[in-house]
């Protein structure tokens, strides 16, 4: 009876277009558009093996409140290092963060 390797989606698409291949190896690189949002009203975190891009805009006048947000979540590839994670916005408002990819995701 032979081994079937586990199953992980992380490892899924390699050729992925969210996939870069840097000289230094792999790179997962992801983009948000949150043109709407003024660069202090957007924020990116990780939490566990997730990252959070987060954006919050509140404007008031007399005659009305408009208020938008905007959440995204991503898995991120297991071994991936939140300190190595890098993020830079556009002036057209683009959000790109990026993050090598562990060689444990790229051995397999």
């Amino acid at each position: 009876m032979s081994t079937r390797p586990i199953y992980d989606p992380y490892l899924d698409n390699l050729k992925s277009p969210l996939i870069k291949d840097e000289s230094d190896g792999k790179t997962l690189r992801l983009r948000f558009d949150v043109a709407q949002y003024k660069p202090e009203e957007v924020t990116v975190k990780t939490v566990d093996n997730r990252l959070l891009v987060h954006a919050k805009h509140e404007e008031k006048t007399p005659s009305r409140t408009v208020y938008r947000e905007y959440n995204q979540e991503f898995m991120l590839p297991r071994g991936t290092n939140p300190e190595s994670i890098s993020s830079t916005l556009s002036t057209d408002g683009v959000l790109t963060v990026e993050a090598p990819l562990p060689q444990l995701a790229i051995q397999h």
